[in-house]
């Protein structure tokens, strides 16, 4: 490896400051918190605002915010992604963990779409593939995404039409969805318990963007045979921090709906 520069080091060591608080702060705040000589501050401070990656606070002088530079990073950074590859190293990242079938999905109208799949390494495992569509209230993935969208679009995907079963334990009636995804908005978390597969109960979680939307759900999925209450809580540990993850790699910083 080669050998890192201090200036550099010290210029994105002020950047990463304004992550923090309310997004302002001085010289002096910069000197403090970094432990830096004043004249090390000022001289990083006055080129990164020359670059535009910082600019002065409009009536409070001395103060500074990150400039527009930092934004045209991140929208190129942001544009460069790749939701199904992402989706896929974290999945593996995950199924690893766990040795258990890790999914990434997206919503289209009712339906999910599964964009990343890792299988378990077990002789009994679920037998899906990426690509697949399933109806997004038979599945985890799908409530954890439908319980993401405003009420009225909501009411609008899934009232008025036919929710079809794949299993004789799978929700048909809107109302009891409705109830269904109230309860996944308190928890943070969706499950299904043999909904899409008679053998199969899984646990999802939300994937965020950097504006903070749902955009995808990563699901663990685990034969009955497997499946326990106590490992119900250790998978949907898993599946939460998979989904974390992944929207930490998207670019999500902070709060959003189901933060």
């Amino acid at each position: 490896m080669g050998r890192h520069v201090p200036a550099v080091t010290r210029a994105l060591d002020i950047l990463e400051l304004f992550l923090e608080g309310d997004g302002t702060l001085s010289a002096p705040d910069i000197t403090r918190r970094l432990g830096l000589p004043r004249t090390t501050v000022h001289e990083l401070v006055t080129t990164l605002t020359a670059r535009n990656y910082l600019v002065t606070v409009p009536e409070q002088p001395g103060r500074y915010r990150l400039g527009v530079r930092n934004h045209q990073l991140g929208s190129r950074y942001a544009e460069q992604l790749d939701l199904a590859a992402e989706g896929q190293e974290v999945a593996r990242e995950v199924a690893e963990t766990c040795d258990e079938t890790v999914h990434v999905a997206v919503l289209e109208d009712a339906d999910v779409i599964y964009i990343a799949k890792v299988d378990s390494t077990h002789a009994v495992r679920m037998v899906s593939a990426a690509g697949r569509r399933l109806p997004a209230h038979c599945t985890s993935v799908g409530k954890m995404l439908l319980a993401s969208l405003p009420e009225e679009e909501l009411r609008a995907r899934i009232d008025g039409r036919v929710l079809s079963g794949m299993t004789p334990h799978s929700i048909t009636d809107p109302e009891a969805l409705h109830r269904a995804l109230a309860a996944v908005r308190t928890r943070g978390l969706a499950t299904e318990h043999r909904e899409s597969n008679p053998d199969v109960s899984c646990v999802a979680a939300p994937v965020l963007d950097r504006t903070g939307q749902v955009v995808a759900a990563l699901s663990v999925s685990v034969p009955m045979t497997r499946w326990t209450e106590e490992r119900e809580t250790e998978l949907a540990a898993l599946a939460a921090k998979g989904a974390a993850d992944l929207s930490l790699r998207l670019g999500h910083r902070g709060e959003g709906r189901f933060a």
